[in-house]
């Protein structure tokens, strides 16, 4: 109860498609994290980088992820 389930076009249950997608959203969301685990890793780095260099960085640092296209703010 609660829980939604697919449906064709027709409007029946199918369930085959349902799990079919949930198992491609939950590997989109894996590799989402990832992504921006990678990013809070790389973030200090960049930063230290720049102090070393006897910088500081004063403003927003965006990312664009070369495979998807997509911007990290």
């Amino acid at each position: 109860m609660g829980e939604k389930t697919a449906r064709n076009e027709e409007g029946y249950p199918d369930p085959t498609f349902g799990g079919a997608w949930g198992n491609i959203r939950r590997e989109e969301k894996q590799r989402e994290s990832e992504r921006l685990a990678k990013i809070s890793d790389l973030i200090p780095v960049m930063k230290q980088t720049a102090e070393l260099a006897g910088f500081e960085v004063v403003g927003r640092i965006i990312l664009r992820d070369k495979g998807t296209g997509k911007e990290y703010r």
